[in-house]
C-alpha cells in the first residue's frame, strides 16, 4: 500500500465553519474556499487583537468553533487601532495591498455581523475605536449629544 506524501493533510472542519467559509467566499467573490479561509484567519485574528470584554466572549460563543478559536487565540493589543489603522496593520502583516485587505475585512465582517446579530454588533462597535462600522457595512455611530 502506497501513501501519497504530496497530498496536503486536510483539516476536517465542522459544518458550521464550512458554512461560514462559504458565506465569506460568496461575499468576497473568492475563487476558492481556501482563499476565503485565508481572509477569515487574517481578519478574525486581527479582530481578536482588538476586541475585549463581554462582547469578545459573546461573539466567540456565536461563531463556529474553529472561528471562535481564531478570535480568542489572540492576546488583545494594549493600544487599540481605529478602523483604517486596523486595515493597514493587516495589510502590513500579509504584504497585501490596503485595498485588497479592506475587501477581505469587509467580506469577513459581513459574515461575522450575521453571526453576531444587530444588538451584539452594536455593542461591539461601541467597544471598538471609531472606523469599524463602515468595515461591518454600517453607518458610523456617533455619540449622542
Amino acid at each position: 500500500m502506497m501513501s501519497d506524501q504530496s497530498a496536503p493533510l486536510q483539516q476536517p472542519y465542522g459544518r458550521a465553519y464550512e458554512h461560514l467559509l462559504e458565506k465569506v467566499r460568496y461575499a468576497g467573490a473568492y475563487p476558492t474556499v481556501e482563499k476565503a479561509e485565508e481572509a477569515v484567519r487574517l481578519v478574525l485574528a486581527g479582530l481578536g487583537r482588538q476586541l475585549t470584554g463581554d462582547e469578545r466572549v459573546e461573539l466567540a460563543a456565536r461563531l463556529p468553533l474553529e472561528a471562535a478559536r481564531i478570535l480568542t487565540g489572540q492576546i488583545p493589543d494594549t493600544q487599540p487601532l481605529g478602523g483604517w489603522a486596523f486595515v493597514k496593520d493587516l495589510a502590513a502583516r500579509t504584504g497585501a495591498s490596503q485595498a485588497t485587505t479592506r475587501w477581505d475585512t469587509g467580506s469577513v465582517f459581513s459574515a461575522v455581523a450575521a453571526y453576531a446579530g444587530p444588538d451584539l454588533l452594536t455593542r461591539i462597535l461601541r467597544r471598538l475605536p471609531s472606523g469599524y462600522a463602515l468595515l461591518f457595512g454600517r453607518a458610523e455611530l456617533t455619540p449622542a449629544a
